[in-house]
């Protein structure tokens, strides 16, 4: 399967017609229609508030931004279908951070409960993914998906063209692929933060390393998890939902401090 990363402009017909004979995903711009859409920067205009109804976005943002705009957040987690609320500065989380993270995610959490009990579910990559997994759903980006950007070359992901467009593949002969894979990850392969994108660009920007994540990566997921996890009791409380899914209690937030434990 192929993501195709899309201009802010129309293609050609011929190229479409080329594009719809494989299977793939069309990642558009706003207010482009694809299957997922880019939401533009916050803050948003009431427009767009108006325009997002039943549709998978994806919504970039920093830490700042996650916490100043929380509130037009919440507004519009009740009315799409998906969004992929998409931190792009990890990395740069500290302890306080971490902290008010937690706190926000509790208040989305209230949200969600309420539409859930109601009988609308919206999904919510942060929270409700966990919710509905029993094993890994990483982005296996380079493994199972790859992109061809723009500028008609190859990247592991997209994030790759976006930050250095000179990082292309040669999609045949990806250099050191197993490391892309979960095997591979010696972390990784035995977390369950299952919702975990396990970032392979963000891994090497702060590790250095394609297959270990960064210690604010980790404890952000779980963070995400034990919310997931406190999400799904309290509307198990009011009525019987999704009674197969087990998150178990677990007393860390990085995997790292458990490692002699596997």
């Amino acid at each position: 399967m192929i993501q195709f990363v899309y201009p802010n402009y129309e293609l050609p017909k011929d190229y479409i017609d080329i594009i719809n004979t494989i299977d793939h995903h069309d990642i558009t711009p706003w207010p482009m229609k694809g299957d997922i859409v880019v939401l533009p920067s916050l803050p948003f205009e009431h427009s767009v508030l108006e325009r997002i109804a039943d549709m998978a976005c994806v919504l970039r943002v920093k830490k700042t931004e996650l916490f100043s705009y929380s509130e037009t957040i919440m507004a519009f987690l009740s009315q799409v279908q998906r969004i992929n609320i998409v931190i792009t500065d990890i990395e740069a989380f500290t302890e306080d951070d971490l902290q008010q993270y937690n706190k926000l995610l509790g208040r989305f959490s209230a949200v969600l409960r309420k539409e859930y009990l109601a009988g609308h579910t919206p999904q919510v990559n942060l929270l409700t993914d966990r919710m509905v997994l029993d094993r890994p759903n990483h982005c296996n980006a380079g493994v199972e998906n790859m992109v061809l950007a723009p500028n008609g070359k190859y990247y592991i992901c997209p994030a790759f063209y976006y930050c250095d467009p000179e990082e292309s593949i040669d999609y045949q002969n990806i250099k050191n692929q197993q490391l892309l894979q979960l095997d591979h990850a010696p972390l990784c392969r035995h977390c369950d933060a299952y919702h975990c994108r396990r970032c392979v660009w963000l891994n090497r920007k702060t590790t250095h390393e394609v297959n270990t994540p960064s210690r604010e990566q980790c404890i952000v997921s779980h963070t995400e998890r034990n919310a997931a996890r406190c999400l799904l009791e309290s509307i198990r409380k009011e009525a019987i939902f999704m009674p197969e899914i087990n998150i178990k209690e677990i007393d860390y937030l990085d995997p790292f401090e458990v490692r002699k434990k596997w």
